[in-house]
């Protein structure tokens, strides 16, 4: 019987926790189908909307909390989201996404802090999409890795989760809700 050497041992040590993550579950847009009230973007997010939001970093804390004020309209298979952040601080941001909807819940959206094109789908309450953002930091432009998760609870109200990542390690995570006056 051979003993392991140092070398294996940290061969270990670095393969149990990839398996560990490995074998954690991830929602699936598919999970969703069938629950109820059903989810149709173009009709939840027409006219406006309020949202109340915190951003929590990777410890849980709350780093950020915000208010959004959106106007939402639709032209067809086009929309426009106009969204108005104001932040505890008291500093403001303005983001304008452009959804298409492309058919069978599947839905593309562009907005300009958006590297590229986000890309999502609908199914039964829920709408899962993934983008990455470009997020100044300390005078620094990161792109960030956002997969953000809609669950529509009734003609009202909407929960949003979006875990946002760097290399696959969690930074943190945003938790909105959204209320149709």
């Amino acid at each position: 019987m051979t003993l392991p050497t140092r070398r294996h041992l940290l061969g270990a040590g670095l393969a149990l926790p990839l398996l560990a993550l490995s074998g954690c579950s991830t929602s699936r847009i598919d999970d969703y189908v069938g629950e109820k009230p059903e989810l149709d973007l173009r009709t939840y997010f027409n006219g406006r909307l309020d949202a109340y939001g915190v951003f929590t970093d990777r410890t849980n804390k709350v780093v950020k909390r915000f208010i959004v004020v959106m106007n939402c309209v639709w032209n067809g298979d086009e929309g426009i989201l106009d969204e108005d952040f104001i932040y505890s601080d008291g500093s403001t941001q303005k983001r304008i996404w452009r959804l298409r909807h492309l058919g069978n819940g599947r839905y593309t959206g562009t907005a300009e802090d958006v590297v590229g094109e986000a890309s999502g789908q609908t199914r039964g309450n829920a709408f899962n999409w993934r983008y990455t953002m470009m997020l100044p930091i300390d005078g620094k432009v990161w792109h960030v890795e956002l997969d953000d998760w809609m669950y529509l609870m009734d003609d009202k109200v909407m929960i949003n989760k979006a875990v946002m990542s760097k290399f696959g390690l969690r930074l943190g995570e945003v938790t909105l809700t959204f209320v149709k006056p």
